[in-house]
This record gives structure tokens, C-alpha cells and sequence, in this order.
């Protein structure tokens, strides 16, 4: 009853707000098939994650029931084949995220890993390198203070393998240090041990490494920068004017033409404070907007706010990410994180081949 160009017409009124172009023109439906009244197709996204899915999907039926027929029988099938940048580190590694801050004591840590774990709740394959040399705790938040990885033969060479908890693939300099001792080195060293946990570890496919940063403008900065195609970075802050202007100082990093990466957006961390018997309530007890009113400055995306509650410090120490041992507000607000941290890599990946 109807022809594959009429169908195609109709879902070229479809456009990906995101990307500002229609799905035909996207390359974002496959496998059409017509069988009558019956019409199957499938609809790409650019990344699991995708905030926009059910909108898009109803997008599509409307268009086709409107410039087709009403009669039509659709079945649609919402997949994803998650972007890359201009230049990956490797043909299974298709995207690197910088997550940063300008200071200590933001909960940098805190919104890596429930970062990763919320991507990979989406269906995406996560890795998270904790990159954190001189404080590392990515051990301490996923439990594995004792955990030592195992190395194997791959193609004669030796690799680390990474620790998998909570669907995510593990590597922090804690699991080859003595965790009750410093770890005095100099920045050489210190940047040839990060660099080992790119390159000496067998990661296998992944939609997304996650790389916790430490602290600050340093050494390790720029050595993961400049060694490696990160395809965004994620700056984490306070609202206070102090960890503000430090994270200024992060964005400036990142868009120096030396680096030049993309920023994917600010996240506000310890926002507001709301006590479990209220929730409701909201006590803005750092200041209010810090971090929006940088993301403004520099016009780059505020990927939200996040509360301050004691859960998220408990969930931390007891070895299982808020998001998953939450289900309630503080879960639901990284899964939005996450969403827009996968939306705007999109977008720059996009911006990028473009």
C-alpha cells in the first residue's frame, strides 16, 4: 500500500533537536521494511542515554500517521549507535570524558562514579579510570579496597585487566599502592603510572571511558590531555565564590589552543541542602547559582544541580554509588546527569566531524 520513499518523506519532518537536522538526513533510520499496512523501522539514536527517546519515537508515528495514513501498523525499534569524536584513542574505545574540578572537596569523585554508573544503566558499555594519583577513591566508593587486577597475555603482550563492579570496568593507581601510605612522586612519574592505565590495560569495547582528574591545573592534566583525544570534559563545582573561581580556572584549561577540549558542561555538586524528613525543602547553604552563572559566562551547557544530602556520602563509604543504593531524588538527578552528559558529547562529536 505504500512506497518506501513515501515513508521516508514523512519522517523527514522528524528533526533531532539535538543535532537540528531531520533523521533521514541523519542516517538514523534502518532496516525499513513494508509489508502492507505494516511498516518496521529502526530509529538510531546517537547514544543509549538519550533524553529525547520517547519524544522522538512519538514524533516519528505522528509523522507517519499524518503525511502517510492513519491506517498504518508501526512498529519501531529504538536503538543507538553511540558517536565518536574526529579521533579516538583506539577502534573499541570511542569516547574519552574528562570529569575535573579546580579544587579538592567538591565531590569530584562522587560525580564520576555515579556518572559512569549512570550511563552504563542506560545500556552503554563504561570503563572509569580513577586518575586521582595523590588521593584515589574510586577503591573506597566501589568497595574494592583490597582488590589487586590481574594481568594476561594479549597478542604477547602483558595487559592489566580491568576490575568489573556495578557493569563498569575499573583501573585506579590505589590498586597498586599500599592505601595507608602517600605516594610521593614527582610529577614524571606520576604521569608515566596514569598513562600505563590507558595503554597497558585491556579495556575491550567501550562506549565510554569515564577519567576522574585530580584536583587542580597540574602535571597529570596536562599529560591525559595532550596524550590522549578526550572528546569532552565535565567540570565539576560548588556554588561558593572559592571553588567557583578554581573551576574557572579548569574551563580556562581546557580551552587553551595547547588542549583545546570540549567542554561538555558545568555540573553544580552540593547545590542545596535537603534534609531525608523534608524533601521538599531545599536550604541553599553554599550560595545559590555559582555554578550556572559560570556555565553563562563562558556559554557552555549547566548540566544541573545536585543535592547535598548525607545518603550520598554514606552510599560512598559503604562502597555502593548513591545511584544505585537511592532511588529516590539524588539517583534520579545523576541519571539526568548522565543523559546530558551523553546528549552534549553528541553534539560535539557532531559539531566535531562537521
Amino acid at each position: 500500500m505504500f512506497t518506501r520513499e513515501q515513508v521516508l518523506d514523512a519522517l523527514r519532518n522528524v528533526e533531532d533537536p539535538d543535532l537540528k537536522k531531520d533523521l533521514v538526513t541523519l542516517n538514523m533510520i534502518e532496516n525499513l521494511v513494508i509489508d502492507g499496512y505494516n511498516i518496521s523501522f529502526s530509529v538510531v539514536l546517537t547514544t543509549p542515554a538519550c533524553p529525547m527517546k520517547d519524544i522522538l519515537e512519538n514524533a516519528c508515528r505522528n509523522a507517519i500517521k499524518h503525511f502517510v495514513s492513519q491506517d498504518a501498523v508501526l512498529n519501531i525499534h529504538m536503538t543507538s549507535r553511540v558517536t565518536t569524536p574526529k579521533t579516538q584513542f583506539s577502534a573499541q574505545i570511542k569516547n574519552i570524558i574528562a570529569v575535573a574540578s579546580g579544587k579538592g572537596g567538591v565531590g569530584k569523585s562522587t560525580v564520576a562514579a555515579n556518572l559512569a554508573i549512570g550511563l552504563s544503566l542506560t545500556g552503554a558499555k563504561v570503563g572509569l579510570i580513577d586518575a586521582d594519583i595523590y588521593g584515589p577513591s574510586v577503591p573506597i566508593m566501589f568497595g574494592l579496597e583490597d582488590a589487586k587486577p590481574n594481568a594476561s597475555e594479549v597478542n604477547g603482550k602483558t595487559s592489566i585487566e580491568p576490575i568489573e563492579k556495578y557493569g563498569i570496568k575499573l583501573l585506579s593507581i590505589g590498586f597498586f599502592t599500599d592505601p595507608g601510605q602517600p605516594v610521593p612522586w614527582r610529577g614524571p612519574m606520576a604521569s608515566t603510572a596514569v598513562k600505563q592505565l590507558f595503554n597497558d590495560a585491556d579495556w575491550g569495547e567501550l562506549d565510554y571511558l569515564i577519567v576522574d582528574l585530580p584536583p587542580g591545573t597540574g602535571d597529570i592534566h596536562i599529560t591525559i590531555t595532550q596524550t590522549f583525544p578526550i572528546a569532552g570534559a565535565v567540570i565539576v563545582t560548588t556554588p561558593q565564590q572559592v571553588a567557583v573561581a578554581d573551576a574557572t580556572k579548569g574551563i580556562g584549561m581546557f580551552m587553551m589552543n595547547s588542549i583545546n577540549v570540549p567542554i561538555l558542561g558545568v555540573v553544580e555538586n552540593m547545590s542545596y541542602f535537603t534534609p531525608a524528613e523534608l524533601p521538599n525543602n531545599k536550604y541553599y547553604i553554599f550560595g545559590k547559582d555559582g555554578g550556572k552563572q559560570m556555565a553563562d559566562k563562558y556559554n557552555v551547557p549547566f548540566l544541573g544541580e545536585l543535592p547535598l544530602v548525607q545518603s550520598v556520602s554514606e552510599a560512598g563509604d559503604n562502597g555502593e554509588p548513591i545511584i544505585l543504593a537511592d532511588k529516590g531524588l539524588v539517583a534520579q538527578a545523576y541519571i539526568q546527569l548522565a543523559q546530558k552528559v551523553a546528549q552534549q558529547l553528541a553534539i560535539k562529536n557532531d559539531m566535531a566531524k562537521a
